[in-house]
């Protein structure tokens, strides 16, 4: 497997760009496939770090599959937890955020409910080998961030099956951080490997283009670290209004009472300043400038108030989804039907190409 060169990182943009536009202009021409794990309700660092741009790709016209990998909550973790529940508020905070599988253009589904997706993880096990699987700095840093005392196989086959989940669908586009290329290379390689082996003439699986975010990195409330529940420093989209404002006022800061957005040097307030300025729309130079030596209680009572009220609808929306089991259900079905029937005919070419039909 060709390693991904991160000297190259400036030319993906690139491409990524010209990509975006062909997506505006052409969408009907792509395929996204994109997805998460149900380990718990969303926070906001998900909100604008992923769930506002597939809310904004599906209103341009784009196909968009979102998996819910639900079989690799078990690679990194010896306790799952309620895996039902959780794909439940996944679910709705999916919808509330803005997501429309209602519509013909966004499907939801968990991978463990589609058995054709799954059985094209052995063929695809073949096109790899271990020491690329090894050496993959992604499944490094999540083996070293896992609570296992053993890892388990499933931890070292999680970019296989992620490519068993792109390649279903013959997704031609995934949006990605950088620090994601290198699962999606792997990906990449699975398909022009089988196609090479298998069907030279006629390629069976596109190679996915990445769609290389533009969002921010959220920070938690802590300042320090990515924004994750886990880590208790996460604003929930569930949250009322009175805990988001206790969770921010405990937000940390530092000593200087004059208010500036430097990122490098003041992470603390240059975070809580960029969320304020996603949920006004004004920018964190211009908030802190307004704000200037009035200290972070303005910034902090700035911040709460924007984010409720930037929050209110979503919260309106997800207790209405709270009440109504039956469609979290349906919308479940409706995303397994439809991402089963196109696994089905994926499985048949594959095998076809194969020279397995029988």
């Amino acid at each position: 497997m060709e390693r991904v060169d991160y000297r190259t990182f400036e030319a993906s943009l690139e491409r990524s760009a010209r990509l975006e536009k062909d997506l505006q202009s052409n969408p009907e021409r792509f395929r996204v496939l994109t997805g998460d794990r149900p380990t718990g309700k969303l926070h906001v660092g998900h909100l604008f770090g992923s769930i506002e741009n597939r809310v904004r790709l599906q209103n341009l016209g784009v196909p968009i599959f979102i998996v819910i990998a639900d079989y690799q909550v078990l690679t990194d973790r010896d306790y799952a937890g309620d895996i039902a529940e959780n794909v439940r508020q996944l679910v709705i905070d999916y919808i509330a955020a803005g997501l429309d599988p209602d519509g013909e253009k966004t499907f939801i589904f968990p991978h463990s409910h589609v058995p054709e997706l799954n059985q094209l993880l052995v063929p695809f096990l073949t096109l790899v080998t271990n020491a690329e699987l090894n050496r993959n700095p992604t499944v490094k840093e999540e083996i070293q961030a896992s609570s296992q005392k053993n890892i388990n196989a499933g931890m070292y086959v999680y970019p296989v099956h992620q490519a068993a989940d792109i390649l279903f669908c013959k997704a031609n586009v995934v949006p990605v951080g950088k620090d994601q290329l290198p699962h999606l290379e792997i990906t990449r390689t699975i398909a022009r490997r089988f196609n090479a082996r298998f069907s030279a003439g006629s390629p069976v699986f596109p190679e996915p283009q990445p769609l290389i975010s533009s969002a921010p990195l959220i920070l938690g409330l802590d300042g320090s670290q990515k924004m994750s529940k886990s880590r208790n420093n996460a604003v929930m989209l569930s949250a009322t209004e009175d805990e988001t404002a206790k969770l921010i006022k405990a937000a940390k800061t530092d000593t200087d009472r004059n208010i500036t957005y430097d990122p490098a040097n003041r992470p603390e307030v240059a975070n809580l300043l960029l969320l304020a300025s996603l949920c006004t729309g004004t920018s964190p130079e211009a908030l802190a400038e307004e704000i200037g030596d009035k200290g972070a209680s303005r910034l902090k009572a700035i911040l709460t108030e924007s984010l409720n009220e930037y929050l209110l609808p979503l919260r309106r929306k997800r207790r209405q989804l709270e009440k109504d089991p039956e469609h979290i259900r349906n919308v479940l079905m409706k995303g397994i039907e439809r991402a089963r029937k196109i696994a089905e005919e994926t499985l048949v070419e594959v095998r076809r190409a194969m020279g397995m039909e029988y």
